[in-house]
């Protein structure tokens, strides 16, 4: 009955026609947006309180907006014509905060076509309403877990001309693991896995499940793993990173993380797809000698032996993160992990100083040691990488005063902002 169910949903997803919008200017099959286009269930528009101003031929604005549009779960391919009246600089966001285009500078008048793919989910499993994702209060209300797509237009006066979306099957990167990996949906928090869509063309789609407080066991009875499981295909990868919680007192023993490890490969495989093992990066932890000292215990070391007992992928990010951090510094450092006065952004009042979690730059910086790592690891995917950013090494980052993403604009609860999410 659920393969039924989760074929059902395919089809739905398949029957999805392509649709096209333009800003104030008609064109044949296409819808004409507006200032008065604002989204709801029934209608694609302008979302969460933003719009832009509308003008012959672009959407454009000198604050960020948001474009939403109730569709089924799945994949989509969304073919964007960049640029307006003045010059723009524009980053898209999709859903909770993934990075999919970043900083597309374009003159006055200009333009620029883009394309990038965006998956969309729910927490329902083979579209069973009583077999879902046990979603963590943080979760309940999450772009990445409602019914719609939304893509966020930020920057220097962003701006589109045209929008096409367009349901797709392809090449799937899915991502297990926790709050280092996550959609980080509060700013400034970030984490490799919201940025890794950046780096990657149209043709593969990254669908990002890990979620903040996660052990590898408590993925499986969560219903995340069985939510990967019911959509994962032959040729699509399943990249695993678990370590951070695992470690802790009264969590998962080394011998059972293995036996968990080895379950997750064997189950992956078994749907035709590739697993791949990725070792946790390490905490800001500093010897004297400015040298990073081990926290994580034995667990990225019982990783690379089940990856090469099972002669499965391995892309060894604690080893890349140490070379990485060492390279930034003990201070350096500081301005890639969680660490804030008191009022940096909104309702923060108290201090952050935290080892473990990162902001847009720490985790980009990962996302581009995973990057090397597919490269290092000749997985077939480094076919699909987006040929504008050459290979890293993780000892030479990128210098921080050069980077930049602009900010996210939703208003974070306020109980959210000044606690550390759970790894």
């Amino acid at each position: 009955m659920n393969q039924f169910l989760a074929l059902f949903f395919l089809v739905c997803a398949s029957a999805v026609p392509a649709q096209t919008f333009v800003c104030d200017k008609s064109q044949p099959g296409a819808t004409t947006l507006t200032p008065a286009s604002i989204y709801s269930q029934a209608a694609p528009g302008f979302d969460l309180n933003t719009a832009p101003e509308v003008t012959p031929g672009s959407c454009s604005s000198d604050k960020p907006f948001f474009f939403s549009i109730a569709l089924p779960e799945g994949s989509y391919r969304i073919s964007v014509t960049l640029g307006g009246a003045q010059p723009s600089t524009t980053t898209v966001w999709a859903e909770a905060r993934r990075l999919m285009l970043e900083k597309i500078a374009i003159q006055a008048n200009g333009s620029v076509k883009r394309q990038f793919d965006v998956n969309v989910r729910v927490p329902s499993i083979a579209g069973d309403p009583s077999h879902t994702v046990h979603l963590k209060p943080r979760e309940i209300g999450n772009l990445d877990w409602d019914n719609k797509l939304t893509l966020e237009f930020n920057g220097d006066h962003p701006a589109f001309r045209e929008l096409r979306i367009e349901p797709v099957h392809e090449t799937t990167i899915y991502l297990a693991g926790d709050s280092t990996v996550v959609d980080q949906d509060v700013e400034p928090w970030a984490a490799w896995g919201q940025m890794l869509p950046r780096f990657f063309r149209s043709g593969v789609v990254v669908a990002n499940h890990a979620e903040s407080g996660e052990t590898i066991r408590s993925f499986v009875g969560e219903q995340r793993f069985a939510k990967v499981m019911s959509l994962i295909q032959p040729g699509d990868y399943l990249f695993i990173q678990f370590a951070h919680n695992d470690q802790k007192p009264n969590a998962v023993p080394l011998d059972d993380y293995k036996k968990l490890l080895v379950d997750y490969i064997e189950k992956t495989r078994a749907k035709g797809a590739t697993p791949v093992l990725v070792t946790s990066m390490n905490r800001r932890t500093f010897d004297a000698d400015g040298k990073i000292t081990d926290s994580l215990a034995g667990y990225p070391d019982a990783m690379r032996a089940v990856a090469a007992q099972q002669h499965a992928a391995l892309i060894d990010l604690n080893t890349m993160s140490k070379t990485l951090f060492e390279a930034m510094g003990p201070e350096g450092t500081l301005k890639a992990f969680m660490h804030y006065p008191a009022n940096s952004f909104p309702n923060q009042t108290e201090a952050i100083n935290d080892n473990t979690h990162f902001n847009k730059y720490g985790a980009y910086e990962l996302a581009r040691c995973v990057v090397h790592g597919i490269r290092r690891d000749k997985l077939s995917l480094r076919k699909s990488l987006s040929k504008d950013v050459p290979d890293f090494n993780p000892a030479v980052p990128d210098p921080v005063d050069d980077f930049s993403l602009p900010a996210t604009p939703i208003p974070p609860k306020a109980e959210n902002v000044t606690k550390i999410p759970q790894t």
